[in-house]
């Protein structure tokens, strides 16, 4: 790295740690360095520094009001990181003395760190950061995956082509995770025929550490290497061992590295044989089997948000087995108890009984949640055949709704007007409702601009990366136009950026070409519509569901008014629910688990149109965006449902949403759109956001994890003792 001058010598220390990604002042101090790179990197501090020449660091090192501001960040960054900024955690001083272990298979912190595939990993990150903001003590264990999740790109015709990139180590913000000085943590698990060694890189994310597995070392075999390259890739075997490295070598470098959890929570069932691996090691202890189970299941968190059953992973029993024996005498220590631990994971599959991860985290685990009201319904109705003697809305499934990372989302434009007119310091109580009445003091004129502002960032953004590919593949005219260069400023635009997949419905708004076309064209009040997402590289339908997009992008009976954005990740995302007028989902119910990206539009001030399910059946009000059909109305037939909805969405669009956006008055301000905005803001902000989920996930489950883990323990200990 390039020589820093002392003035200025914790630059690399704050590139480092990923709070500066979601601090305003820091994230400014770095783009002010921006500045004096021809071609700076893609929002990497560190690449910023490894690429500067050492005059340049001179000059700001020598400029007062440079230093000013770097010595504020600093500061700032020095409380945070001392916990001076907390209040919260204060009140929980028996939850402080050992961490919260969070297992998830992805982590999307930031685009520089490319280890996440979608909503799963942004919510993860999200979590993370709110708990380093509140100084909830939490640990993060995931995958480093060198490969990351594939770059898209489209081809002429509309087919998605998945580009695996190596990670370089050296410019991303992880350092090696060390047992002792000098002493980097590589832990052994041992399969059927060989040892793998899996290595341990660390994340910073202010306070909080993400601890991230590597099987990329020499001392692998090369299949071994490629274990951990990408998310969700290979067949079943793969993916076992892939859950075997998270789960059970999860549990064994935190071992490694001295850490000992208080409280284990699993995102999802990939981290299952998590809480496996913790029944093994009360046994070797000196615990029955029951008492091992009853220890892990008083510790032990589970987060469900598939509420598709093909979600939810499953092996056959013979290839579990084949493994188990072999990690640390299973079979031999438990004996006789080898049927029943099997059974924790038994589901019926449509291949017959199967280990499910999913069953085995709901068995081994005594506090649950699904991830909005409506996917705890779901999920009660689900997995009720796991509590069969219960009725179903006493499934012990509670239900904690997903939020957002307010500083992560929020708009710089929309944080300076927050600071004016709500507080300046807003963002410490940003979950108050209260807080929020202040958004009626905006003047008309000032939200509009901030919003305009934003919406021409989001056009300058996409054309910007339209020239880049035409110049670097020179690629067709058609092409050009498809991805977003003729969009129209002063159109209404839709943004709908999701993972690709058949239940989310992509195409719906697609149906009924006509009345589209009519829509999109017509000269006095256009609209248009920009796409974005990727689908899974195995998933053949929802490719095709993607190409029906990009051809119509291509098509020009639609004036060029629809987009398809490529390559969708944290930083695309970050322009799209900022710039657009309205956010569209669409859903087939009761499939939508939670989302939040449209939680993130709200903040900044767009409203939703979107499909009553997942947090919107909740968040919806009547007057803070539109609902599109009902959750319980409608045929149960797919087709027909699908023609219902397009006709329900058409008819919102012609009626309300259109008319409402293109009337304004006299000075030219859309008037009622203004107060929609504002009742978007108001009702979502303080509800749907990170900060009040994880409180309450500390309130309604950590807290009464951490009270039975205390009961559990002593009783189990002193029955132990006494046998």
């Amino acid at each position: 790295m390039t020589l820093i001058p002392l003035p200025i010598a914790r630059l690399p220390e704050l590139a480092r740690n990923l709070w500066w990604s979601w601090h305003p002042e820091a994230r400014d101090l770095f783009e002010e360095l921006e500045r004096a790179v021809l071609d700076p990197p893609h929002h990497n501090p560190l690449s910023l520094l490894q690429g500067m020449r050492e005059g340049e660091l001179e000059l700001r090192a020598k400029d007062p009001e440079f230093i000013k501001r770097y010595n504020a960040v600093v500061a700032a960054f020095d409380d945070d990181m001392a916990g001076k900024t907390t209040r919260f955690a204060s009140r929980f001083p028996h939850l402080t003395a050992s961490p919260v272990a969070y297992f998830s298979a992805e982590f999307g912190v930031h685009s520089a760190l490319p280890v996440y595939a979608g909503g799963l990993g942004i919510l993860a990150g999200d979590i993370a950061k709110e708990a380093s903001d509140l100084g909830v003590p939490l640990v993060g264990v995931g995958f480093m995956y060198p490969q990351g999740y594939f770059r898209q790109h489209v081809s002429a015709d509309g087919r998605q082509q998945e580009i695996y990139e190596r990670l370089d180590r050296a410019l991303a913000p992880t350092e090696p995770a060390c047992t002792q000085p000098g002493q980097t943590c590589v832990v052994p698990l041992q399969l059927p025929d060989r040892l793998l060694h899996v290595a341990v890189w660390v994340v910073r994310l202010g306070r909080v550490a993400l601890y991230l597995m590597d099987t990329d070392l020499d001392a692998n075999a090369p299949w071994d290497r490629e274990l951990s390259a990408r998310l969700y890739g290979g067949d079943q075997e793969l993916r076992l061992r892939q859950e075997i490295v998270l789960g059970i070598g999860g549990v064994r470098l935190l071992r490694a590295l001295g850490i000992a959890p208080a409280i284990w929570h699993a995102n999802e069932g990939h981290s299952a044989l998590m809480m496996l691996e913790r029944v093994r090691e009360l046994m070797e202890a000196g615990r029955t089997f029951d008492q091992a189970v009853e220890e892990v299941r008083a510790t032990t968190v589970f987060t469900s948000h598939t509420p598709v059953p093909a979600g939810h992973d499953a092996f056959r029993f013979s290839l579990v087995e084949k493994y188990l024996k072999h990690l640390g005498a299973y079979w031999p220590d438990l004996g006789r108890t080898r049927d029943r631990l099997l059974s924790l994971a038994t589901h019926q599959e449509p291949s017959g009984p199967g280990f499910n991860m999913t069953a085995l985290a709901l068995r081994l685990s005594g506090h649950r949640n699904a991830v909005s009201r409506r996917h705890g319904e779901v999920s009660r109705r689900m997995w009720r055949p796991l509590w069969p003697s219960l009725p179903e809305t006493e499934v012990p499934i509670a239900s904690v709704t997903n939020g957002v990372h307010v500083p992560s989302w929020v708009a710089p434009e929309f944080d300076r007007l927050y600071r004016v007119y709500l507080s300046k310091d807003w963002i410490a109580r940003h979950d108050d409702p209260v807080l929020w009445e202040g958004v009626e003091a905006i003047p008309d004129r000032e939200l509009w601009e901030a919003h305009r502002a934003l919406k021409l960032r989001l056009l300058r953004f996409l054309r910007d990366r339209a020239r880049r590919r035409w110049s670097e593949e020179r690629s067709a005219l058609s092409q050009v136009v498809a991805t977003g260069t003729l969009l129209d400023p002063e159109a209404l635009t839709l943004g709908f950026a999701r993972r690709f997949a058949a239940y989310k419905r992509a195409t719906l708004i697609l149906r009924d070409p006509a009345r589209l076309r009519a829509l999109l064209t017509y000269s006095r009040h256009p609209v248009q519509i920009i796409f974005a997402g990727k689908a899974h590289p195995a998933d053949e339908p929802a490719k095709q569901l993607l190409q029906q997009v990009y051809r119509a992008a291509l098509d020009p009976a639609y004036g060029g008014r629809i987009a398809f954005v490529e390559d969708y990740d944290m930083h695309v995302a970050y322009h799209l629910v900022q710039g657009v007028d309205v956010w569209l989902n669409t859903p087939r119910p009761p499939l939508e688990a939670s989302g939040t990206s449209g939680q993130k539009a709200a903040l900044n001030g767009v409203p939703n149109l979107s499909v009553l399910d997942g947090w919107w059946a909740e968040g919806y009000d009547g007057t803070n965006g539109w609902a599109i059909g009902a959750p319980e109305v409608g045929p149960e037939d797919s087709e027909a449902r699908d023609a219902a909805d397009a006709g329900a969405l058409y008819q919102l669009l012609e009626t309300e949403v259109v008319p409402l956006y293109y009337e304004r008055d006299p000075t030219g301000l859309p008037k009622p759109w203004l107060r929609l905005m504002r009742r978007a803001i108001r009702s979502v902000a303080p509800r749907f956001s990170a900060r009040r989920m994880v409180k309450e996930y500390v309130e309604q489950l950590y807290l009464p994890a951490w009270t039975a883990a205390s009961t559990s323990t002593g009783t189990s200990r002193a029955r132990s003792d006494r046998q």
